[in-house]
């Protein structure tokens, strides 16, 4: 920890933004998508050495700031960083797509990463000021604070005002050793894991005790994967046809242009496909079934309804203004088959809807938003051959604890999990290679292969531990024809967030926050 001793206000600045700064590439590596756990930990961990010296600093009135204070200030700074290096592309949705003058997008950018800060930096405060007289006498105890008060922020980040978990620590961990902890803990508690590691190699130092946390971790990871039950079997292979337009945003909703590009390309596509099952990306039909040249719609209809047709599942925006519009999914498929809708439940703030007194800044961009109604949380799956397909939106595979609802019923729990999804919004950036590692993860936490319909990528088979069996070229015209298994069974994860949410993982971080700070009354 010598390395961080304070060197003026400039540096006590830059140290935590250049460890944010690795935190974020952690998640996937520029240039490669890869996610890297250990530069996660080491970033974390630079992180906890800072706010273990100020731990054993003694809170007295000098020059230096209050070490509570710096405290927040480190948290924060780290947080920022980390953040706006997670999602800067949102820069390109405002500036490029929606037309945003370019200070305005990068200042929007920056303000978002700020305010979603504010959890770390109270963290970071709250974990100094309980640590005191820990670090030292119980330092099992303080890495345990530390895990809970991050946790505790990742979770409030995660779930608060809609929530926008998007570049949690445990996402860096999808390819890593702590990848077997997500089917019991899912990616939570694979942060907290991550957490706990940190300060306990910052309190160690560069000692050789460090390498027993490490080597702990190791262990659990290894007996997890090796002696741990098989949670699922084999519900049957699948063959699937997924659709990849690859249209620019800029020119989706254009009448002249994309749109009727869309039409022609998934008309012929969906038309001609061989497959048991087609799937095509959200809102790949870009307008209601109404203002569709006519015959369009039925058209299909008539296609599919056809004996010895494929099921297609295609994204679709439906509704009218007496009902409320919706971002769905409509199955289409032979005379006789239940008829099946899925409408977006999560929907995205200033995307889909418009939060209250952010009219202005939505005026202020040349973009066509919607202003959709949510649907039910406990949707049905799409039964097709012995499958239960359970079809998520967009940044809905974001929220793992509410895909997880449709497993409450192991009866009827879906069997493989549909994401359709749009990134076109963010250009060809780190967004694609950072939402295909969430959909790995939740394959990993649910026990359940996704399959990946994109407009532009990353359009892929995901098998139920996580691994890309089939991707198509980003950012290319095509489609992916390939196999998939679904799975029966409930993975622990999977059984106990489906019954109570994130709510044992609040309660385990509150219970940890409640005993340092019982121990730390105590003389």
């Amino acid at each position: 920890m010598s390395g961080l001793r304070p060197r003026g206000p400039g540096w006590q600045a830059v140290w935590p933004a250049l460890a944010g700064v690795a935190q974020a590439a952690s998640i996937a590596w520029p240039g490669s998508g890869q996610a890297l756990g250990w530069l996660q930990v080491v970033s974390l961990t630079l992180l906890a050495a800072g706010l273990a010296r100020l731990a054993q600093a003694p809170f007295t009135r000098g020059r230096e700031a209050h070490p509570l204070k710096r405290a927040a200030w480190f948290g924060g700074v780290f947080a920022t960083a980390w953040l706006a290096g997670s999602f800067w592309w949102l820069y390109v949705s405002m500036h490029q797509v929606g037309g945003l003058p370019a200070p305005l997008a990068a200042l929007a950018v920056l303000a978002l990463a700020a305010a979603l800060a504010l959890y770390y930096a109270a963290a970071s405060a709250v974990w100094v000021s309980l640590a005191r007289g820990l670090v030292a006498e119980r330092p099992g105890l303080a890495s345990a604070l530390f895990a809970a008060v991050w946790t505790l922020a990742e979770l409030m980040r995660g779930r608060w005002l809609t929530g926008f978990p998007w570049g949690a620590g445990g996402y860096a961990h999808v390819d890593g050793t702590l990848a077997a902890f997500a089917p019991w803990v899912g990616v939570y508690g694979m942060g907290a894991v991550a957490a706990w590691l940190a300060m306990r190699l910052a309190l160690a130092g560069w000692r050789l005790r460090a390498l027993k946390p490490l080597i702990g971790v190791g262990l659990a990871a290894w007996a997890l994967q090796v002696f741990g039950p098989v949670f699922t079997t084999s519900a049957g292979l699948g063959q699937v046809q997924l659709l990849q337009a690859n249209i620019s945003q800029t020119d989706k909703f254009q009448a002249a242009s994309g749109v009727r590009d869309a039409l022609q390309w998934y008309d012929a596509q969906l038309r001609a496909s061989q497959q048991p099952l087609v799937v095509a990306p959200e809102t790949a039909i870009p307008l209601l079934p109404r203002h569709l040249p006519e015959g369009y719609w039925s058209g299909l209809q008539a296609h599919f309804a056809q004996p010895g047709r494929p099921v297609a599942l295609v994204g679709a925006p439906l509704g009218s203004l007496d009902e409320g519009y919706s971002n769905s999914v409509v199955a289409l498929g032979p005379a006789g088959t239940t008829p099946y809708r899925y409408d977006k439940s999560h929907l995205v703030p200033f995307g889909e809807f418009i939060p209250p007194g952010f009219a202005w800044f939505i005026r202020m961009m040349n973009i066509p938003l919607g202003d959709f109604r949510s649907g039910g949380w406990d949707q049905a799956s799409l039964v097709w051959q012995g499958q239960r397909l359970a079809p998520n939106i967009c940044y809905e595979d974001l929220f793992g604890e509410e895909l997880a609802r449709r497993f409450k019923d192991p009866a009827t729990a879906p069997t493989a999990l549909v994401n359709v999804s749009n990134i076109a919004w963010f250009g060809n950036t780190l967004a694609v290679d950072q939402h295909l590692n969430i959909s790995r993860l939740r394959a990993i936490e649910l026990g359940r292969p996704m399959l990946r319909a994109t407009n532009t990528g990353a359009t892929a088979i995901i098998d139920h531990t996580g691994r890309v069996t089939d991707q198509l070229p980003r950012f290319t015209r095509g489609s992916l024809t390939g196999t998939f298994e679904g799975r029966h069974g409930l993975t622990p994860f999977a059984r106990w967030a489906s019954a109570w949410g994130l709510g044992p993982l609040w309660a385990l971080c509150c219970v940890v926050v409640a005993w340092a700070f019982w121990k730390r009354q105590r003389p």
